[in-house]
């Protein structure tokens, strides 16, 4: 899972991405550099735990998420620059973004429009989203009017086709329609796939707090949720987050409790973030290696074979699936053989959350 973190300069997503990764990226709203962050964050789950004490592996392995911290703003704050060729990449290869927008005071970083306003920078940032689609399909509709003049009589219908898909979500983006909320058949949806357009993705609101409105998330959070329901929205105090994975476990716990906080930023966005993008996990497990795989939801067997290996899914003969509450329960794979739990599932078996399985196959 790749997810791309996007807002305006001095909004403070540098800081929400070294909460998220742990990591020590400079945070400075004076750089001048366009080169993006990149980390990984471990997926954090207590059921590879489960599995290490009953299979004893050599080693665990959890999921990931990447995350890229897109530096500086979509565009200038003047609307003169568009997107650079390399962010455009980064953006457009994202499974989902995270939209920074901040509502903290800080005297010595003082916003760029003069004043804490997170609903004018929310419809800023959706505006140069909105722009960057808007512009990619500009271009398209110029080369196929170019087409079109020179097509043969077989390729006419095509180019119609998508001149026509073209201009529909064109005039619902100029009507600040985002292409994710707009009406489009699944066969429309696919020919838009291989655009990879902005505002076609997943996305993931957070409202980077200070720490004098911690008492209030729940209250901003609701705000967010009535205003904006069209998006996943949390409210979080990046810069305490960020200090706070500077410190070990225990010692990050007990500040947590004292400041009446429950779970880390790092597993809450990465919980919303599998339930936007409707993803789940399922384990292979044995002496050499426990593992978690990230699936979407919905996944037949011999695709979720293919994340291991395309051998794997080329082969495919039938998948030994034990759910995870049942595997804990028996303490061991030949336990729950027994009592009949370990069962055998074919082509067709769509993988759930939580599935530890044993996939056969022959090439």
């Amino acid at each position: 899972m790749k997810i791309a973190i996007i807002g305006l300069p001095k909004s403070g997503k540098t800081t929400i991405f070294n909460a998220l990764t742990r990591g020590k990226a400079e945070v400075s709203p004076y750089s001048s550099s366009l080169k993006p962050n990149i980390g990984i964050a471990k997926v954090p789950d207590g059921r590879l735990s489960v599995l290490e004490t009953i299979s004893r592996p050599r080693k665990t392995t959890p999921a990931e998420v990447s995350y890229v911290d897109i530096a500086g703003s979509l565009k200038n704050i003047d609307g003169q620059e568009e997107i650079k060729g390399e962010l455009q990449n980064y953006l457009s290869t994202a499974d989902a973004l995270i939209e920074v927008v901040r509502t903290f005071e800080d005297d010595n970083l003082p916003h760029p429009q003069g004043s804490i306003d997170f609903k004018r920078d929310i419809a800023t940032l959706d505006l140069e989203i909105a722009f960057s689609d808007l512009a990619i399909i500009e271009r398209k509709l110029q080369k196929l009017e170019r087409n079109l003049k020179g097509a043969r009589t077989s390729e006419r219908d095509s180019y119609i086709k998508e001149q026509v898909l073209l201009r529909k979500i064109k005039l619902n983006l100029e009507n600040e329609i985002p292409i994710r909320q707009q009406d489009l058949g699944s066969e429309e949806i696919k020919a838009l796939s291989n655009y990879q357009f902005l505002t076609a993705k997943p996305m993931l609101l957070i409202l980077n707090i200070g720490e004098e409105q911690i008492e209030e998330t729940s209250q901003l959070e609701s705000e967010l949720k009535a205003l904006y329901p069209q998006f996943t929205a949390v409210a979080l105090c990046g810069k305490l987050e960020m200090e706070l994975t500077q410190l070990s476990e225990a010692e990050a716990g007990e500040f947590r409790q004292s400041m009446g906080l429950t779970v880390p930023a790092l597993n809450q966005i990465i919980d919303l973030s599998y339930q936007l993008l409707g993803f789940i996990s399922f384990f292979t497990t044995g002496t050499d290696e426990s593992k978690a795989w990230t699936i979407p939801h919905g996944t037949v067997a011999p695709k979720a074979a293919g994340k291991i290996h395309s051998d794997i899914e080329r082969g495919f003969i039938r998948a030994e699936v034990i759910s995870f509450p049942d595997l804990e329960q028996c303490g061991n794979l030949a336990e729950a053989r027994k009592k009949g739990l370990l069962r055998m599932e074919g082509k067709d078996y769509v993988v759930q959350d939580g599935d530890v399985i044993n996939f056969l196959f022959n090439v």
